[in-house]
């Protein structure tokens, strides 16, 4: 039976998994804004989702029609290397700079996921 920490440590052997925590480490954040961001599909991004979530990682919450995803603090607390992981060596990668870049001009208009499924949003060209 593998531990809490292998369990760990084998989600953060996945980039898109680490992506989405770059991301989640900025706020919470709906499945349709991480698809948009990532440039990725729904149902990759469920994926990983449902992977970090039913090892502890993120907890998830329903907002009008939409589940948003954060960070579970506790989970951070009990693993330290976890924050210094998406802290601290996150920002040395260019791919992770960039998606970082991409959250802070989307949050920077006051886009919401009503625009995404609109196709008000398009970071595909970037």
């Amino acid at each position: 039976m593998e531990t809490q920490l292998i369990k760990i440590l084998k989600a953060l052997g996945n980039e898109t998994r680490l992506r989405i925590l770059n991301l989640l480490q900025n706020g919470d954040l709906c499945v349709c804004e991480l698809q948009v961001l990532l440039n990725q599909s729904q149902s990759n991004i469920s994926k990983h989702l449902n992977r970090l979530t039913s090892i502890g990682i993120l907890n998830y919450y329903q907002s009008a029609k939409y589940i948003y995803y954060q960070i579970d603090q506790e989970m951070m607390k009990s693993f330290p290397f976890l924050e210094q992981i998406l802290v601290s060596e996150t920002k040395k990668l260019e791919q992770f700079q960039d998606d970082r870049a991409r959250l802070a001009e989307y949050k920077g208009q006051g886009y919401t996921c009503d625009d995404l499924k609109k196709g008000k949003v398009d970071f595909t060209t970037q």
